[in-house]
């Protein structure tokens, strides 16, 4: 009896611990405030649009990773909260405040589902 109820109790344990979707690790990686950490989801090729600068299409991983590690250590980038998603085939939409040391920005970030994971394809701040 013992040893049933024990293994019950295993059973009900593991299945209490279920893994993180890919995008939840990403919205922990905008959380973070680290563009680096939130560039390891970037897609090959990025569209990034910042402020009020123009919209820059096709950038390599790496130059992406640089422009975003820009903007997030010239506006003091300490966390973001998600506002909304949605899910339409294999894109995903997610929206929500990145926030800065005193100020807020609108962020939304376009995902696009590959090899079984989603990564960003596009990044727009406002």
């Amino acid at each position: 009896m013992k040893k049933i109820c024990l293994l019950i109790a295993m059973a009900m344990g593991f299945l209490s611990f279920t893994p993180q979707s890919d995008t939840e690790v990403i919205v922990q990686a905008f959380k973070s405030g680290n563009a680096t950490e939130v560039s390891k989801y970037f897609d090959d090729y990025i569209d990034i649009k910042l402020l009020d600068k123009a919209e820059v299409k096709n950038l390599s991983r790496n130059q992406g990773s640089i422009m975003l590690k820009s903007f997030f250590d010239e506006n003091t980038i300490k966390g973001f909260d998600k506002a909304s998603e949605r899910e339409v085939g294999n894109t995903m939409y997610m929206t929500g405040k990145l926030n800065g040391t005193g100020k807020s920005f609108g962020v939304t970030i376009l995902l696009k589902a590959k090899d079984g994971k989603h990564q960003i394809i596009s990044v727009r701040i406002s």
